[in-house]
């Protein structure tokens, strides 16, 4: 308990004294009274035996118990190794200049995801449509669960005449907010746990594992409907690289003439390009050099192999209708090419760990520690095999080759 009373305050603030004097309240809590009455409240401390003070606020706009508290504060960061001056001022900064919820998740894009992801691009945009224009300026510390599920259930359930609900998208968006908010925390940028307490079921839906894999014949489609041109060249030239290679859409969009070597005949995806962040090699079949140097030769001034870059919007736009284009009662992706192929090669006998280094996987356990080898011959011999049987399925004989046949 504390020596002064409300009445020993009051008895000197805004009066006339002789000379300044101080009334001591204890644990290193004293108010200052100036010759003219003012009643200041001060802390006094020592860190390394050196005698500090610091200003607390003037009485009474800064009751007896409200100092008293602050003394407390003052004694736990002292307890925890800080000093109480600075770390007043450092809180006081961030309420003055809080980071908003944009700032988090720009430090999070930024510092982390531009390393880390692949779809970098795709996230801020989903922020800036999404989260930025409604909670964007808010103090991160200061928003509540409310605020971030209001975000949410926009997403989830879309706006009527202007957005179609989305609740697998909202799930996703959900799942990297709340990475970003944790990556904040861990790094002492700001912290916030709005989201700690919600998953994904609580504001959207999780994105189903597919197990679509297109048949011969919607393959032969595929195949026939790119050699028709009834498509653009950039997206024929896309799907018959993607159908020969199973690589990913965004390995091909972004990739350019100098991953080609067309000495050692190998295609070489940077880190930069693919999701795992390691390099990709995948050998380039010999019958397929003539065809890559005359879209060489297309693209003219252009270092991209197809001639241009196009966003991953503009190609999920086009290429998400495909089926219906071709007439298949089933719906498929552009991605499910990639397991397509995968299943297709395991049937023609193609070894598993030559599937998934084909594919851009790491290997797991350890296989991923020990064996750095990237199977070259494996690759371009599994490579050779599939362009040959691709050959065969788009030959204008209306009859499909089977596998084994």
């Amino acid at each position: 308990m504390g020596k002064l009373y409300d009445k020993h305050l009051k008895s000197a603030v805004g009066k006339n004294h002789s000379e300044p004097f101080v009334l001591t309240d204890g644990n290193g809590l004293s108010a200052r009274v100036s010759a003219k009455g003012k009643v200041r409240w001060q802390y006094r401390y020592k860190i390394d035996g050196k005698n500090k003070r610091m200003d607390l606020g003037d009485y009474p706009a800064l009751s007896l118990v409200k100092a008293r508290d602050m003394a407390d504060q003052c004694r736990e960061w002292l307890a925890d190794g800080f000093d109480p001056k600075q770390k007043r001022s450092l809180e006081r900064d961030e309420k003055l200049h809080p980071v908003t919820v944009k700032e988090a998740l720009e430090y999070w894009l930024v510092e982390y995801a531009e390393d880390n992801r692949a779809n970098v691009g795709k996230h801020r945009a989903q922020f800036e449509r999404h989260i930025y224009p409604y909670i964007g300026d808010l103090p991160v510390n200061q928003t509540e669960t409310r605020h971030w599920i209001e975000c949410f259930d926009r997403i989830r359930k879309g706006i009527k005449g202007q957005r179609k609900a989305a609740p697998v998208a909202a799930g996703y968006i959900f799942g990297n907010v709340k990475q970003a908010l944790g990556f904040c925390r861990v790094r002492r940028y700001t912290t916030s746990r709005a989201l700690d307490d919600l998953s994904i079921p609580d504001v959207g839906s999780k994105q189903s594992k597919r197990d679509r894999v297109l048949s011969l014949q919607e393959v032969v489609d595929v195949l026939r409907f790119i050699e028709s041109k009834k498509l653009l060249p950039y997206y024929a030239q896309l799907i018959r690289l993607l159908m020969i290679f199973g690589s990913r859409t965004r390995e091909i969009r972004l990739s350019t003439w100098s991953e080609w070597n067309f000495s050692e005949m190998l295609w070489t995806v940077p880190k930069e390009h693919s999701k795992n962040g390691e390099k990709i090699f995948r050998p380039i079949p010999a019958s397929l050099k003539e065809w890559l140097l005359n879209l060489k030769g297309d693209a003219q001034a252009s270092d991209y192999i197809l001639g241009e870059l196009k966003t991953s919007e503009a190609v999920s736009q086009l290429c998400r209708k495909l089926w219906l284009r071709l007439g298949h009662i089933e719906k498929w992706t552009i991605h499910d090419l990639r397991r397509t192929l995968a299943t297709l090669l395991s049937d023609l006998g193609v070894a598993p760990h030559v599937v998934e280094q084909l594919l851009g996987h790491s290997l797991g356990g350890v296989m991923a520690i020990y064996n750095r080898s990237q199977y070259l011959p494996e690759k371009r011999t599994a490579l050779d095999m599939w362009l040959e049987y691709l050959d065969m399925l788009s030959m204008k004989n209306e009859n499909v080759i089977p596998i084994r046949a």
